[in-house]
């Protein structure tokens, strides 16, 4: 049976806008990885026919997109078939991702559609889909979806060459909204973080850098994030890499969550930022990159020889450090540190712990009430979700309807929060130790939970953590369903063990994850032995 088109977060793929016929711009995104206008139409079409996990009323959608070549032609097909089914279509322009979970909520739209690859390279794009709650979709809508967009291939839908040009322009455009309200509606979101971890003190108390050098990835919060931070008394510098290319040489996506540099290594970058750092007292923060599509952010700080990544682990742990009074609803992803929820217990023992599958959406769904969607409040729910790579879920105010907040991944709201925790607290907690490894090009059709390959590792594992003294458990995670995860405890702590594939590349990802007191050199034996097992049966021809 044909599988869906999303993947970790949305579809995305190579870009090219050569004109294929629609069963041609199927095969193109699921043998070729190639994104096509006439796919993108049919996106658009399906989308208008599949009802959402929660439902809007109404029949408007709400279309952003970042700075890609081909993102205009990919933009038109799309509100070619989303108006050739009836809906009301709204252009809001170039903006960041979290930009567009606000619009679906000001605009009371039924949808929401981000087109982005976002920290894929330039070359790449795609597409991501929102609720009328400002939530991405759920994969059970996601495979409807994919359905609908093969059964449609299979219609003569032919529409006359004038009403296909009067319906490639969106009822509405509003081009120059998103900059003005991300910014009204991030100066909301810094007064409640205020209230919440406290003012502003940073650069007075020397945890954050006297001159900040902020990397927007020659995205869309490049033009105006350092100003807002200005305004809210941080000393700040834009670092933008030179050609002005979208993820060229700059922002987050270049970086992974354990890299460190020495000050040589810096300087001898090719990332713009790291080339303009300079050496700081150890723990100082130095610097902040967000991805392309703005939807997370990720910190660097000084060490005694240079520089390390301040990944989304430890964000997190500033962030409960700065209200230990509050019990939180907690959730982190199974990528993160396993320390990390006996930190937050640590902190407070009324904090709730959830583990997530990967990808930022999962957090949103583990925090969000089940039934109507909303958090309810006069001030900020204390719910945050986190990710090593860096996307921090926190509340937000919906727009217009006082004590009703939604949930989003917003990497300039990350900054922010971080900024002010950070003044006001310290990031400590007890780092645990982790190791991920990827094997590429892997055919991932063949790593799944009913196949020899899953079975007999699963068995490598088991007994080979057993034999390390753990008792150990497989664990099922909602939204991976391929997922192999064991976790092992004993008296020295806690060990895990998964397998996943990715959702947005052809490659198969294996991580080990330790607490404190676990010894790291038999899990490396364990690690590079099931690689290398794995490696023969999913990239053999």
């Amino acid at each position: 049976m044909a599988g869906s088109f999303f993947g970790t977060d949305g579809i995305r793929g190579r870009t090219s806008l050569e004109d294929v016929d629609e069963n041609e711009a199927i095969r193109h995104i699921e043998e070729r990885r190639t994104l096509t206008p006439a796919f993108m139409r049919l996106v658009g079409e399906a989308l208008s026919y599949t009802q959402p996990d929660l439902p809007g009323t109404g029949n408007a959608v709400v279309i952003g997109w970042d700075r890609r070549p081909h993102n205009s032609a990919l933009v038109t097909a799309l509100t070619l078939g989303l108006r050739l089914t009836g809906c009301r279509v709204i252009h809001i322009g170039e903006c960041a991702t979290p930009t567009l979970h606000h619009a679906v909520l000001a605009f009371e739209a039924r949808a929401g559609c981000m087109i982005t690859a976002s920290h894929n390279p330039v070359t790449d794009s795609g597409i991501k889909v929102f609720n009328a709650y400002g939530y991405k979709s759920s994969r059970a809508y996601e495979d409807e979806v994919s359905r609908t967009i093969r059964q449609l291939a299979e219609e003569d839908r032919e529409v006359d060459q004038p009403d296909r040009e009067a319906l490639k322009s969106p009822d509405e455009a509003h081009l120059s909204w998103a900059a003005t309200a991300h910014q009204a509606w991030l100066k909301r979101r810094w007064d409640d973080f205020t209230a919440c971890f406290g003012p502003w003190s940073g650069q007075a108390t020397s945890v954050v850098a006297p001159n900040l050098l902020v990397d927007g990835a020659n995205g869309f919060a490049s033009t105006w994030l350092v100003d807002f931070l200005k305004l809210q008394g941080v000393a700040c510098s834009r670092v933008a890499s030179p050609s002005g290319v979208l993820n060229d040489g700059c922002g987050a996506g270049d970086f992974s969550p354990t890299q460190t540099w020495t000050y040589e290594e810096a300087k001898a970058s090719s990332h713009a930022m790291l080339r303009r750092l300079e050496p700081a007292p150890p723990g100082q923060l130095v610097g902040a990159a967000l991805d392309g599509d703005g939807d997370r952010c990720l910190f660097i700080e000084s060490t005694e020889n240079g520089f390390a990544i301040v990944d989304g682990d430890a964000m997190g742990a500033m962030l409960l450090n700065a209200s230990p009074d509050t019990p939180w609803a907690f959730a982190a992803s199974i990528e993160s540190d396993v320390g990390l929820f006996a930190h937050a217990k640590a902190i407070n023992s009324g904090t709730t712990c959830i583990e997530t599958a990967v990808g930022d959406r999962w957090l949103s769904f583990a925090l969000r009430p089940k039934d109507e969607g909303w958090l309810k409040g006069q001030t900020m729910p204390a719910c945050c979700g986190i990710e090593d790579s860096g996307h921090v879920v926190l509340p937000s105010l919906h727009p217009g309807k006082e004590e009703k907040w939604g949930l989003v991944g917003d990497g300039a709201a990350t900054l922010c929060a971080v900024l002010l925790a950070r003044s006001n607290t310290d990031g400590v907690f007890e780092r645990g130790w982790k190791r991920r490894v990827s094997i590429a090009n892997s055919h991932r059709a063949r790593w799944h939970r009913g196949s020899d390959v899953f079975a007999t590792t699963l068995e490598t594992v088991e007994t080979a953590m057993t034999r390390l003294g753990l008792e150990v458990q497989q664990r099922l995670i909602d939204g991976e369903k391929d997922l192999l995860l064991v976790h092992g405890t004993s008296p020295d702590g806690v060990a895990s063990f998964g397998v996943r594939n990715s959702g947005t590349q052809a490659k198969t990802s294996l991580s080990v994850r330790l607490s404190q007191g676990v010894e790291p050199a038999p899990f490396m034996q364990m690690l590079d032995e099931v690689y290398a097992s794995l490696a023969d049966e999913l990239t053999a021809s």
